[in-house]
């Protein structure tokens, strides 16, 4: 659930709105009543799985082909 704090107490207790977000909430900051920034808590990263794609990318035989001369042309801007 978000909690509404305005400029001037979120300068002064800053810490505490911190410990907060840490614990899983999110704070909206406002100015002069109107909400202008939302604090809330980093994501932790997870560490990458090797092999999650695997089965679900498909690449054709010719992927590594050379290309078309009329195409290849215009990769390299001659066209």
């Amino acid at each position: 659930m978000s909690k509404v704090v305005n400029m001037h107490e979120a300068k002064s207790n800053l810490s505490r709105l911190v410990e907060e977000v840490e614990a899983g909430g999110e704070i909206i900051l406002a100015r002069a009543g109107k909400p202008v920034a939302r604090l809330v808590p980093i994501r932790s990263s997870a560490r990458r799985r090797l092999g999650r794609w695997k089965g679900k990318v498909q690449m054709s035989d010719d992927f590594d082909a050379p290309l078309p001369a009329e195409e290849l042309a215009a990769w390299e801007g001659r066209r």
